[in-house]
């Protein structure tokens, strides 16, 4: 199905760059017009300079209640209004214990992770209010259910974001505001190339294929998919809720046939 998302007008955070990157493609595929907001200026302009008349870029530290702000001003400015938000901006300081962890990481977690998730909700309501309503997605991780050594911060915001959209979902149903979020399992991007030093993109998808029952790697374009979904008329019926793609790992514990 073509134009799914055809006179719908979006924002995508963390736009400039794997799932991101991926999401507002796909949006712009299908008809929207769409903010791309991103630290990463030379990336953002890039995709947006590709992507035409349908999408800008913006520099926007989502941690910061003045940027998020006036990126929706600037949005509603520029296209006439706001339907979507993905709050998909994030990052992880990966290995770190809780003892090792400083507490400016920590904090730097806390300020993108969660604190950026609120902050987007809440410029964004009035906007898809005066809209007649819309649809807010957040990308959590599945490292909300699941402990991980070497990942406290990030875990525990992304916990945050999955309660948190609980009770925005709560609290903006009857505004015709859907509010749900996605949990990615491991998903294979550029930045983990960045992660995995030495390591080719081939090498890297072929380790990640065997972390699941599925028995293949995850790529952007699967949370795209979800995203697109939960953005568009489809999932007019779907709020307050945490749909989770990795493969398998949360729900199916791998045995060998017959095994305990």
């Amino acid at each position: 199905m073509a134009d799914r998302m055809a006179g719908k007008v979006a924002i995508v955070t963390g736009g400039a760059s794997g799932i991101g990157e991926a999401v507002a493609r796909m949006f712009v595929k299908e008809g929207a017009h769409v903010a791309i907001a991103d630290i990463q200026d030379a990336l953002g302009g890039r995709i947006a300079s590709e992507l035409g008349d349908a999408c800008f870029y913006s520099h926007v530290d989502v941690s910061q209640s003045a940027d998020l702000k006036k990126l929706v001003a600037d949005t509603v400015s520029r296209f006439g209004k706001l339907d979507v938000i993905v709050n998909n901006a994030g990052i992880l300081y990966q290995g770190k214990t809780i003892v090792d962890h400083s507490e400016e990481d920590f904090d730097r977690t806390y300020g993108v992770n969660l604190k950026g998730v609120w902050l987007g909700m809440k410029h964004a309501i009035p906007a898809m209010e005066k809209s007649g309503g819309g649809s807010i997605i957040s990308i959590s991780s599945i490292a909300a259910v699941m402990g991980n050594a070497g990942q406290s911060a990030y875990g525990a915001t992304k916990g945050g974001v999955v309660q948190l959209t609980r009770h925005c979902a709560a609290e903006t149903a009857s505004k015709r505001i859907r509010v749900n979020c996605i949990s990615p399992g491991t998903v294979v991007t550029a930045m983990s190339l960045q992660q995995r030093p030495g390591k080719t993109m081939a090498q890297i998808l072929a380790e990640a294929s065997g972390r699941n029952p599925l028995g293949h790697a995850g790529v952007p374009q699967d949370i795209a998919y979800a995203a697109l979904w939960l953005a568009c008329d489809e999932s007019a019926y779907i709020t307050g809720q945490n749909i989770v793609i990795d493969g398998g790992v949360t729900a199916i514990r791998r045995t060998s046939l017959g095994s305990q």
